[in-house]
């Protein structure tokens, strides 16, 4: 199997060699040894490498990515783990989709200033009062839908 120092993995996977070396740090890559002072990584560091990216895409910590990765780097996922984060998922988009649409009415509000414009003021005033708004168990938005 082709080895590459650590300049090479970087190049390659675009990422510094202080993240290489912090990820080796944590567990979720190893080197294969040095040549010299220079670290050296197995070729498969790349799709380890991927796999890490994807896991940090869906949402995943450093530490939650790592307890999914065996002793050789390879995946180790707990199905459930990765519904159970679909779930999350879907409540932060449907948060952020609330918060969205909200936005796009307060920036269409006629009144010459925000301050002014009656919406705006209701959403401040259930944001002071209230803090956030629950509509639905789990789902918490600062905004009232008309």
């Amino acid at each position: 199997m082709k080895e590459m120092n650590i300049g090479e993995v970087a190049k390659r996977s675009g990422l510094p060699a202080s993240t290489l070396r912090y990820y080796e740090e944590k567990g979720l890559i190893r080197s294969i040894g040095r040549r010299g002072l220079t670290r050296v990584f197995r070729a498969d560091v790349l799709q380890q490498l991927s796999l890490i990216a994807l896991g940090q895409a869906a949402a995943f910590s450093l530490d939650d990515i790592a307890t999914m990765l065996d002793a050789d780097g390879q995946p180790a996922i707990d199905h459930q783990r990765l519904t159970d984060k679909a779930d999350e998922l879907d409540r932060t988009i449907e948060r952020l989709s609330a918060v969205r649409d909200e936005l796009r009415r307060a920036a269409a509000c006629p009144a010459p200033r925000h301050i002014e414009c009656s919406k705006f003021q209701k959403m401040l005033n259930d944001v002071r009062t209230v803090g956030v708004v629950r509509k639905n168990k789990g789902d918490i938005s600062a905004f009232d839908k008309d």
